[in-house]
């Protein structure tokens, strides 16, 4: 019988699944499991924020938005951006409300790259980013940071693997999966380099309102490189509004517009419901974020402390929801540790090595649960190394 070509694209069929949903899947499957897996908070979306996409659903305001979002909310973006990271954009031609942040990487890569620019990625990464990349018919370039350096990107790195074909640095501060956050002075060492070598970065800052131990830094604040950012942001883990999927782009004009062309080809506009939330969330929810953070602090606080205690090397996160503990010294893959702990104890964390190479030897735990739940993860993870 004569083989059925294969319709798929090359670039797709290259393509890894996530690494991550493997472990999710496998979770899924078990009672009594604890996940430490997932990168959302467990804080249901306030009151407020629901009760004002209720309200415009009474009202009738089902129909399509704005191509770039509601005019009423790119200005909230515009003016929280403001107050928040001393940024300003327009929000008549700057602003664009996507369909989550992951939706706003994706449509800021196809904007800008043609077939064989190279794209830095900062690994550890999210996983989406080299996908992405490639998808979008460039070449992901990693960098591995390490965790000497509480895995914070050394200048010195970009220079390493610049070539005549890099096009842009994707950053993320807090970053997912290690909670590491750039602070100004090291942001402005990476922005001369950018500088030197005329790359744009893809700034993701969907983990700026997390920031714990000092004042947030937004790049484009950075001078010279508002010009030279595409700002990712959204609403999904500051506010907790992740299933609501959205979020926002910020660039200069010339950028947003070629955006806006792939935005309305590809989405038309994001949830016209979801806008008017985050509309209350932007004008309301300050004391709702600030409710939550301080939560967040106090789990991370607890939980750092207590895997270093197991003898899980584990750096302080200066934000996000993340812990990224070394399992080095259990002499076990960050896969081995991660199955076993799931089928022997029922904790769910993620290898590190999904979030790039230098992720091996450590695994990602969020702490965006109860304390209580956290507790409990925390004597599996005794029982399990006592084990070993």
């Amino acid at each position: 019988m004569q083989k059925t070509k294969s319709y798929l694209s090359d670039t797709v069929s290259r393509l890894k699944p996530s690494g991550i949903r493997r472990f999710f899947d496998l979770a899924a499957s078990m009672e009594g499991v604890i996940s430490l897996g997932v990168g959302e908070p467990d804080f249901i979306t306030p009151w407020g924020v629901r009760e004002a996409c209720i309200l415009s659903l009474e009202q009738g305001y089902t129909s399509y938005t704005a191509n770039a979002g509601l005019l009423e909310l790119r200005k909230e973006i515009s003016d929280y951006l403001l107050r928040r990271f001393r940024v300003s954009y327009d929000p008549a031609d700057e602003l664009i409300v996507t369909v989550g942040a992951s939706q706003a990487l994706d449509v800021s890569l196809r904007a800008i790259v043609n077939p064989g620019d190279e794209v830095i990625v900062v690994e550890p990464s999210f996983v989406s980013y080299a996908p992405l990349v490639s998808l979008a018919g460039g070449v992901p370039i990693p960098v591995q940071t390490s965790g000497t350096y509480q895995f914070k990107l050394q200048p010195e790195q970009i220079e390493q693997v610049v070539t005549p074909k890099t096009k842009a640095l994707i950053i993320c501060s807090p970053n997912n999966p290690t909670g590491t956050v750039l602070n100004a002075e090291e942001l402005a060492q990476i922005a001369h380099i950018v500088a030197k070598h005329d790359l744009l970065v893809i700034s993701d800052e969907i983990y700026a309102e997390l920031c714990y131990d000092e004042q947030y830094t937004s790049f484009p604040a950075i001078a010279h490189m508002r010009e030279r950012t595409i700002l990712i942001n959204g609403f999904s883990k500051g506010f907790a509004m992740t299933g609501w999927r959205l979020g926002f782009i910020a660039a200069p004009k010339d950028l947003a517009t070629a955006m806006l062309k792939i935005h309305q080809y590809t989405m038309m506009c994001a949830p016209t419901m979801a806008q008017y939330a985050a509309i209350e969330a932007l004008r309301n929810g300050a004391d709702d974020v600030e409710r939550m953070k301080k939560s967040y602090r106090q789990r991370r606080n607890f939980f750092v402390q207590s895997l270093n205690e197991l003898g899980l090397s584990c750096h302080m996160p200066g934000g996000a929801f993340y812990a990224f503990p070394s399992i080095q010294s259990t002499a076990m893959t960050s896969e081995q540790f991660a199955e076993r702990l799931l089928l022997e104890e029922k904790v769910a964390v993620v290898p590190g090595n999904v979030f790039g190479a230098s992720g091996e030897g450590y695994i990602r735990c969020s702490y965006a649960s109860s304390l209580e739940q956290l507790q409990e993860a925390i004597r599996r993870m005794k029982r399990f190394l006592e084990r070993l």
